[in-house]
């Protein structure tokens, strides 16, 4: 059978729709989308589908109720027969169905290894699901890093204490860039400049770390580090332009000891790890920023999915994961596996690198492009 179960309706529009017939047969309709219906809280707008009948939007729990994808009508929500019913996803969870079909669950990765890897005449004839998830997990995780390089990104405006807290989800970050007028991009550079200290011990008059009555380190709230570099700015006029001066009032950024970061207009930033923070610059404050990094797939469950291009090299993943933690197991048998996970993760970051020939060809192109004056 086919791999689409949805109508074009569906994932196109995501909507839904039923004509009564005559006679009256039922007061339930089932939602047949790959997205599943997702019910309004108590105080919580987080339902994201509406039902409406002859084109009027019914209320849930007076005029519909939901079970699982079904919906059945109730009260003065019941239709007779002639009157048509629509189930219409809302546009944000429409938009997250797009362009799924070129991903697989993990779920489904586990069921399809079970069937097709582990039974008799097999070189796994029994394994716990468990550790089947184990291995796919841990596969996902690494694959996230190197391979897969799911990258996720926030629209972040920067306020006026310089700092952002690090996303829920995050492992690493890839780039930050501050957004102009026009919508493009500026990088904002990491500094080596200053930097954040990851405890605050506070001392005695002979440098000596004072404790508390538990026998720990008093420490401050505040780094006096942190407070300098916010309230100072590297773009500051008052300074003269000049190379002679020396460098000892911050002439950071100007012709005297330029560093690569500096010699830049776009800002700079460091990551406090005291406080699970970005800290930028001053000149950055009101900035619209897109702070783009890396997670690992396993923080929500809708990120638990794989694109297909790197499903083959998940299976020689959790297969070489399997038998090299298992006694009895030849050595060649184990060896054999590891050649094939190298051989299907290395053609998944190929394919995954998405090198197009017409890419290729325009980058030779520039290269021999005369720059005029």
């Amino acid at each position: 059978m086919g791999l689409l179960t949805e109508t074009n309706a569906q994932y196109y529009s995501g909507q839904q729709v039923f004509t009564q017939p005559n006679p009256v047969v039922t007061q339930v309709f089932n939602w047949t989308g790959d997205t599943d219906l997702v019910v309004a809280l108590a105080g919580v707008s987080n339902a994201n589908f509406k039902v409406l009948k002859n084109n009027n939007e019914l209320v849930f729990t007076t005029q519909y109720t939901v079970s699982g994808n079904s919906i059945t009508l109730v009260g003065t929500g019941v239709s007779v027969a002639g009157d048509v019913i629509e189930i219409k996803l809302l546009q944000f969870a429409l938009d997250n169905n797009y362009g799924s079909y070129e991903y697989i669950k993990l779920g489904d990765v586990i069921n399809n290894f079970l069937v097709a890897y582990v039974g008799a005449d097999k070189l796994i004839p029994s394994v716990k699901r468990t550790d089947v998830m184990f291995h796919a997990k841990r596969g996902l995780q690494e694959f996230s890093y190197d391979t897969l390089k799911s990258i996720k990104s926030q629209e972040l405006t920067i306020p006026p204490s310089l700092s952002i807290v690090i996303p829920q989800d995050y492992i690493n970050y890839v780039k930050c860039s501050w957004i102009d007028e026009s919508g493009a991009k500026h990088i904002i550079y990491p500094t080596r400049v200053t930097s954040n200290p990851t405890e605050l011990p506070i001392q005695a008059d002979d440098g000596i770390p004072t404790q508390d009555a538990q026998g720990e380190n008093n420490l401050a709230q505040q780094s006096k580090t942190e407070t300098r570099w916010k309230d100072r700015s590297l773009t500051t006029n008052n300074q003269p332009d000049d190379y002679r001066v020396p460098r000892n009032e911050f002439l950071l950024g100007q012709r005297y000891g330029l560093q690569p970061e500096e010699a830049q207009v776009n800002g700079m930033f460091t990551i406090n790890e005291r406080t699970g923070t970005f800290s930028f610059s001053n000149e950055l404050a009101g900035k619209l920023i897109i702070l783009e990094y890396i997670s690992d797939s396993l923080a929500y469950d809708a990120d638990m999915k794989l694109p297909k291009m790197a499903e083959q090299a998940m299976y020689m993943h959790i297969a070489y994961s399997i038998l090299s933690g298992r006694s009895g197991i030849p050595e060649y048998i184990v060896q054999r596996f590891k050649r094939d996970r190298f051989s299907a993760l290395r053609n998944a970051k190929i394919r995954l690198s998405n090198i197009k020939i017409e890419e290729i060809s325009q980058v030779f192109r520039n290269k021999a492009k005369w720059i005029k004056h």
